[in-house]
């Protein structure tokens, strides 16, 4: 099993972090790159305890489906989102929230497993791990940009 973990700083209240992170339409607008979008499931809107959604996208040149599931919820502080169906072998991550004197400690702990046996490890190896980080942390770079901008409350009206 693999396991990414990242810390990121943001000066913004934790109730719009928490927030954002499960925001469906900020994932969507974070992700144009690999045009990925939510096509079943919750599709706008902020995910919640036993949702799911389907996310489909261009990753690695190829366009792939992954659906997950929350499976944890203890807003602002957790949320833990599973895969239920997609390319991996199996993938937790979960969500952290922690209200500092500055704004908000964000913590991402995300676990996964490769399928594929020996040929999952070696792809593992040799570039999907670090794939992974930097799509992390570009998502979190831009969730940092919008929760200490103002940008979220275009994102977060949406769903009042």
């Amino acid at each position: 099993m693999s396991v990414i973990r990242l810390e990121t700083r943001i000066k913004a209240k934790q109730q719009i972090v928490f927030d954002l992170s499960r925001s469906i339409d900020f994932q969507s607008e974070v992700n144009r790159s690999s045009d990925e979008r939510a096509v079943a499931g919750r599709t706008t809107g902020l995910i919640g305890p036993g949702e799911t959604v389907t996310w489909r996208g261009r990753h690695l040149g190829i366009v792939q489906s992954l659906s997950t599931k929350v499976t944890e919820f203890d807003p602002p502080h957790f949320f833990a989102d599973e895969m239920q169906k997609g390319a991996f072998k199996s993938f937790r991550h979960e969500h952290y929230f922690i209200s500092t004197g500055e704004g908000t400690l964000m913590r991402d702990v995300f676990s996964f497993r490769t399928p594929l046996g020996v040929l999952g490890r070696l792809v593992n190896f040799l570039f999907l791990k670090a794939y992974m980080t930097n799509f992390l942390k570009n998502r979190n770079r831009i969730l940092k940009e919008y929760a200490e901008s103002g940008k979220w409350k275009e994102i977060l009206k949406l769903h009042q």
